[in-house]
């Protein structure tokens, strides 16, 4: 039996967490950029495997590397004139290579355990700082897309449009991502940097099978994410089995029965 205190941090943390990778992930979704929370997942995870080679905090330098890619990433799709899924394939290669190269040289006895914890995350270890940072995180997106929703929202549709539209998009768009880093890299060690794409897609993925309405889909993804979390804490706790697969396991089947119950399929099926 887990002590009361570290249940209470896990539901609290695993609340958190697929709060803002849902509220992230609408942004992900609508512009396309599905392989971005992909991206910064590897970022962070070449990160971490660099702290376990030189002996430094691993979840500081995933902090670190996913923050640095996310800033590093707006620039050069935009001054290379190339496509985000192109710069974001080229980025994906060279961090999952640097990540293999740093667990390489790690010394062997703190790969196996660490470099899993990384990789599968480990909430049952989410601490009270850990828990501080996620609320900050969540109420930085909350102010950041309530004082900017119209620039967002014109973004999302289309950025040319909006550029025409007299809207300076760079800092916007830049925004996104280097928040789309930062949410990656705060949430690394309640799921791990495999699975934290699950809860920045399908509760986004979900919430479309029923509404067009940005409004709604931004209101209820956090909630789907939600219960997509503490489902799978709960499957999880009473099944014994590793919480990150299991709340990915649970996105996926809220996804799938939004799918068999949307509205807007059936409608597509009578025409």
């Amino acid at each position: 039996m887990l002590p009361s205190s570290i249940v209470m941090n896990t539901i609290v943390g695993a609340s958190l967490a697929a709060v803002v990778c849902s509220m992230i992930g609408v942004f992900i979704v609508r512009m396309n950029l599905s392989s971005m929370g992909f991206c910064m997942s590897h970022a962070a995870f070449a990160g971490a495997a660099l702290g376990l080679a030189i002996s430094k905090d691993p979840f500081a330098l995933a902090l670190g590397m996913a923050t640095a890619v996310a800033l590093i990433l707006g620039p050069v799709s935009d001054k290379a004139r190339l496509q985000a899924d192109v710069v974001l394939g080229t980025m994906f290669s060279l961090t999952m290579a640097l990540a293999l190269l740093f667990l390489s040289i790690a010394p062997g006895s703190v790969v196996s355990s660490t470099a899993l914890s990384v990789l599968w995350g480990s909430v049952l270890g989410i601490t009270t700082a850990d828990i501080i940072r996620l609320l900050v995180l969540m109420l930085t997106l909350l102010l950041v897309i309530f004082l900017f929703y119209k620039e967002f929202f014109a973004i999302m549709l289309d950025r040319k449009l909006a550029e025409e539209s007299g809207i300076n998009t760079k800092p916007f768009y830049y925004a996104i991502l280097f928040l789309c880093g930062v949410t990656v890299s705060v949430s690394l060690k309640l799921i791990g940097g495999l699975l934290i794409f699950a809860l920045m897609v399908n509760p986004v993925s979900s919430a479309y099978q029923f509404s067009h309405d940005m409004r709604w889909i931004m209101l209820i993804s956090p909630l789907i994410g939600l219960a997509a979390s503490v489902s799978g804490l709960a499957a999880s706790l009473c099944l014994d089995i590793p919480v990150g697969s299991s709340i990915a396991i649970m996105s996926v089947a809220i996804f799938l029965v939004s799918v068999a119950l949307s509205p807007k399929r059936r409608r597509g099926q009578k025409r």
